[in-house]
């Protein structure tokens, strides 16, 4: 059994508009909306997660998409930019989507070795499609117009915006594990050893940046993963023992959760790979029908006519 940090598990944003952040991830950038859920803290909010066939840890993206809260802006103390895995020679591909869709897209780029293609989501979101140094095995989730030669195939990387990284560095080497692979000026990628894939933090040092807004277009949190919530807790001790304050375990029905923040400001997740999306629906019908925590259940009607109407058709 690996005791370590495995990489990234999902990362979790902000959107304005559940349809429409819909639409994009799932028709556009073509990824599967595995689970169908709210907000644990407030059911009058859908929590959408999207990722590959199976929600495999290290693919999982998830929304939070609080009807009309208006545009957040990135800065320090926040993940500023998500990057995704996509196959050899799919760019360009993607490029030509991106603007028939009218998707606000950048110019392809070179880091660390690793070309790039920027692009935003309708809120403002940063992402990046990347085409990485070493393989990636994984298989994307195909739709009519997406198919295995240019489909996203997981998380590449995540980049944090701090005005100082040494203490993000710190927490990132010494706790989770990972270590300093590259330097390209401001920017100082950390990458584990422990998996092959969505296995990169990128810290961005801004010293003068100005402090972002968490609202729309911003990601909320960033979950790291491990293998169950026996290592989890093993992490939970390492953590205070650092002297930082973390969470009592927190289930979330599909994984446990713990989550603390990182001296940089960005909230961290650690989450265990069980017990999985399928627990309450079959792998055909993941991210079918509206699925509540138990707490919640009792009051489906009131929240199901409060939600808005989402049409996945």
């Amino acid at each position: 059994m690996n005791d370590s940090i495995l990489g990234l598990h999902h990362i979790t944003a902000i959107a304005n508009n559940a349809q429409r952040n819909y639409d994009f991830y799932t028709h556009v950038l073509g990824l599967r909306m595995v689970k169908k859920t709210v907000n644990f803290d407030d059911p009058n909010t859908y929590h959408f997660y999207y990722g590959n066939e199976t929600g495999t840890p290290g693919t999982i993206l998830t929304f939070f998409p609080w009807e009309g809260i208006g545009p957040g802006r990135n800065g320090v103390g926040m993940a500023t930019e998500i990057g995704y895995d996509v196959p050899q020679r799919s760019l360009d591909n993607w490029a030509g989507r991106f603007r028939e869709y009218g998707v606000a897209v950048g110019e392809q780029a070179e880091r660390f070795g690793e070309t790039y293609l920027p692009f935003t989501d309708p809120d403002g979101l940063a992402l990046s499609l990347i085409v990485a140094g070493q393989p990636d095995d994984r298989s994307g989730w195909e739709t009519e117009d997406i198919k295995q030669d240019m489909a996203t195939q997981g998380f590449h990387s995540v980049t944090l915006t701090l005005q100082k990284i040494e203490d993000t560095a710190n927490v990132l080497t010494d706790i989770f594990g990972y270590r300093l692979l590259a330097q390209e000026g401001n920017r100082y990628r950390f990458q584990t050893d422990a998996v092959p894939n969505a296995s990169i933090v990128d810290l961005l040092e801004e010293p003068n940046g100005k402090l972002g807004r968490n609202a729309a277009g911003t990601n909320h949190h960033v979950a790291f993963r491990v293998a169950n919530d026996a290592i989890q807790m093993e992490f939970r001790e390492k953590i205070l023992n650092s002297g930082l304050q973390i969470t009592p375990k927190i289930n979330r029905d599909y994984f446990f959760s713990l989550y603390f923040r990182e001296p940089g400001g960005v909230l961290f997740e650690i989450a265990t790979d069980n017990p999985g999306f399928t627990i309450d629906e079959t792998l055909a019908e993941l991210g079918n029908s509206l699925k509540l925590p138990k707490q919640y259940e009792a009051s489906r009607a009131k929240i199901e006519q409060r939600l808005p109407q989402l049409k996945t058709n």
